[in-house]
């Protein structure tokens, strides 16, 4: 009985982890309650331990779900731009239009590293135009990003608009990434891993993007995405939260760094 009990355990394990609903992603998936760092929020959070190759999920009805890839997507933008060779490295500068935005650091001229730094949406706007709809369209299909819907329009598709993207699929892209696996050269993949770095102390390198979505000017979808790398492993993350107003990026960002924290991955 107790073998029996065993196999069936060691059946369920396997079939989560290897699902037709989770895309045939492989590895172990383990489900963990972490509610308690969401308060009013809905959030839902994957980690994905390289060297236990294991994932673990919070809100796994959550983890197949896409929504708007809001500024997140500024990773593979980077990516296209450079491939396309509509910016040359990460210190090709778009000069400001004059224009007042959002946040006083968008104001002013910016270079590639410094725009995903500050998510200045007009540098990205004006390098998807420049990108153009075919050749984004192409990209996006190559890599097979989320649900590759450009519709929204070339500046904004990507904003709270037509394209899609779930927490397990942000997941497997920035694996793909991190690993050489997409259809960009080494270079390019270098340069942005590099930019997306945000602290790298005492031999842990942590590096992330924030995204956020609105709805009547108020915040209804939050991301933040990336990965730590420690101990000769690689951590990834994405957490995606929800709500009718407070699911910001920066507040994906703190419930991040909070459980990473308290996991031991951060210090």
């Amino acid at each position: 009985m107790k073998k029996l009990f065993f196999i069936a355990i060691l059946i369920i394990v396997v079939t989560i982890g290897c699902s037709k609903d989770n895309k045939g992603i492989k590895g172990n998936i383990t489900k963990e309650d972490l509610s308690q760092y969401y308060d009013e929020l809905d959030g839902c959070f994957i980690l994905f331990d390289s060297n236990q190759n294991k994932y673990i999920v919070h809100n796994i009805d959550r983890m197949n779900k896409r929504v708007a890839p809001c500024s997140t997507f500024k990773i593979v933008n980077s990516l296209i731009g450079l491939e396309t060779k509509v910016v040359e490295d990460e210190n090709t500068v778009f000069k400001w239009d004059g224009k007042k935005r959002f946040l006083e650091s968008w104001n002013k001229d910016h270079t590639l590293a410094t725009a995903i730094a500050n998510s200045a949406v007009w540098y990205y706007q004006r390098l998807a135009e420049k990108v153009g709809k075919e050749d984004m369209q192409r990209y996006l299909n190559k890599i097979d990003y989320g649900n590759k819907d450009i519709s929204g329009g070339i500046t904004k598709f990507w904003l709270q608009s037509s394209l899609k993207i779930s927490p397990i699929e942000q997941i497997e892209i920035l694996k793909r990434l991190y690993n050489y696996d997409l259809p960009f050269s080494k270079r390019n993949m270098d340069i942005v891993k590099k930019i997306i770095v945000l602290t790298n102390q005492n031999g842990v390198v942590f590096s992330g993007k924030t995204g956020g979505g609105t709805r009547d000017n108020k915040f209804i979808n939050g991301w933040f995405i990336g990965y730590v790398e420690k101990d000769d492993n690689v951590y990834y993350f994405a957490n995606n939260v929800k709500g009718e107003e407070g699911a910001r990026g920066i507040r994906a960002k703190e419930i991040t760094v909070k459980i990473l924290k308290d996991k031991k991955i951060l210090e």
